[in-house]
């Protein structure tokens, strides 16, 4: 079973006050691709990673994660970066310089499930092609996976966000995003309500809430779970940790559809998930747990 991400990979230049930057491996689906790997999922990163040296710190981060880099033409000569400056909380603010225009995507049929979202599903000329591979996918029964990671940084107006959320959404079986994110694409509704009225149409569906834990529904059934408690170093890559457990734990069940999973199965699921983002908030960077760590 292989599981092809797809979309940007950066490097996250951390800016900390009264210390010099740190760049580190980063870009929401780097991250989720990383963090698939990590808990024994075969993974391949559709990414497109430039000639410098912060391509290589990428190649090396992906070599020793065991995931698989499916190269996307044209290489740019300078790799994507991200800088993150951490609030005294730990949380991150972005500003960003990068390239999404791959000529070419992989083929959706040599995969088990696809994962997509943030920039790789949003910036233009690139978006185009992520949109057309969920369709195929979908019409072939792969599962779709889909984590929207609103960057109003990158593209200031919600509406456009909220395109992107309903263009994609119809095809994936497996939806998370950030209480920030459910912010921007539905400021009216609480995150366990949008999560149980998502989930009616779009499978299992995760609102992360930060330090008010997480809500998860997923046909008739839902639950909330508090977060696992831990020192929060930052929290780069923690929302990202807990989309690759997600999908970690429903390639284990083979990838179950929503009227299949009871509320006790979606509440391990969480915490499942939960436990793996707050180990990466516990290091800093995006730095997502290995299966030894999530193993009682």
């Amino acid at each position: 079973m292989t599981v092809l991400v797809i979309g940007e990979a950066l490097v996250d230049v951390v800016r900390r006050a009264g210390r010099e930057p740190e760049p580190h491996a980063g870009g929401s689906p780097f991250n989720v691709a990383v963090g698939l790997a990590r808990l024994d999922v075969a993974t391949d990163l559709a990414a497109q990673v430039g000639t410098d040296a912060y391509g290589d710190l990428l190649r090396e981060h992906l070599y020793d994660s065991d995931v698989v880099l499916e190269r996307l033409e044209p290489t740019p000569e300078r790799t994507s970066t991200a800088e993150a400056t951490i609030a005294e909380d730990g949380s991150a603010t972005y500003v960003f310089d990068l390239t999404w225009d791959p000529a070419a995507l992989p083929d959706p049929a040599a995969f088990d499930a696809i994962h997509v979202g943030s920039l790789g599903t949003s910036l233009e000329p690139g978006a185009s092609l992520v949109a057309e591979l969920v369709v195929s996918a979908d019409a072939l029964g792969i599962p779709v996976s889909y984590d929207p990671n609103v960057r109003l940084a990158v593209e200031p107006d919600p509406a456009a966000w909220r395109r992107v959320f309903d263009a994609i959404t119809p095809y994936a079986s497996i939806l998370k995003m950030s209480d920030e994110d459910a912010a921007a694409l539905f400021p009216d509704e609480a995150p366990a309500d949008l999560a149980r009225r998502l989930a009616a149409d779009h499978g299992i569906v995760a609102i992360t809430c930060g330090g008010d834990g997480s809500h998860i529904a997923a046909g008739a059934h839902h639950t909330s779970v508090p977060p696992a408690d831990v020192r929060v170093v930052d929290t780069i890559g923690a929302g990202d940790s807990f989309m690759a457990a997600m999908l970690a734990w429903c390639a284990t069940y083979d990838w179950p559809g929503a009227d299949e999973l009871d509320t006790i199965e979606l509440t391990d699921l969480a915490m499942y998930a939960s436990s793996a983002a707050a180990i990466t908030c516990s290091r800093p960077g995006a730095d997502p747990p290995r299966t030894h760590e999530l193993t009682p």
